[in-house]
């Protein structure tokens, strides 16, 4: 069944501001909202009440998306600790879905959301001119998801060197300038392709 609605459960208001603008280009007009929690720790303490809740009234038109970073989590134990949540409190995932149907996706950004941004450097440099639009051809940033030390930290240095944010990143500020840019079609992060893939699959 196609879904008529999304709810999006992320771990910080930053993802917030980027689906905002990011969700509306992939899903079209299909209705949405999304749901920041303080930080990982907050969202993945507090999501099987939260999912628990959703089980007494999901209508089936309806998809939840939970969205984490991995930082520095194995990939396959944070996704599992997803899917055993969502299972406990009785609703169907995309990965352990009942025959077709499901209710819940999971998805872990790798290793988190300033990775979709390298992904999509050319958002970054009309959100931000002076960068180096030559960063995704260096050495270590070919691969969006594979950045030593931190994306968040690298996209910092980047924006730091062309004269922006000297006193420190504003992460909601530098999220929403560069998802209102993005091109989803366009993102060589291996993460947002899946994540977007998933969107495309339950509004078809």
């Amino acid at each position: 069944m196609r879904a008529e609605h999304v709810e999006f459960l992320v771990e910080e208001p930053s993802m917030e501001a980027a689906l905002r603008m990011i969700v509306p280009r992939v899903i079209g007009d299909v209705s949405f909202e999304v749901y920041p929690f303080q930080c990982k720790n907050d969202l993945l303490s507090n999501l099987a009440r939260r999912l628990q809740g959703y089980s007494a009234w999901l209508p089936d038109n309806y998809r939840i998306v939970v969205v984490v970073d991995r930082d520095d989590d194995d990939c396959n134990q944070l996704k599992n600790r997803l899917e055993r949540t969502a299972s406990s409190v009785g609703l169907s995932t995309r990965a352990h879905p009942r025959g077709r149907v499901y209710q819940v996706v999971n998805r872990v950004v790798i290793e988190e959301l300033e990775a979709w941004f390298f992904g999509d450097w050319e958002a970054v440099c009309e959100a931000y001119p002076g960068v180096s639009r030559n960063v995704p051809y260096k050495r270590g940033f070919r691969d969006p998801d594979s950045i030593p030390g931190g994306t968040w930290e690298a996209l910092e240095r980047h924006l730091q060197r062309a004269g922006y944010f000297d006193s420190g990143l504003r992460k909601i500020e530098v999220a929403r300038s560069i998802a209102q840019r993005m091109q989803p079609g366009r993102n060589r992060s291996r993460s947002f392709q899946v994540f977007q893939a998933a969107l495309a699959e339950m509004v078809s």
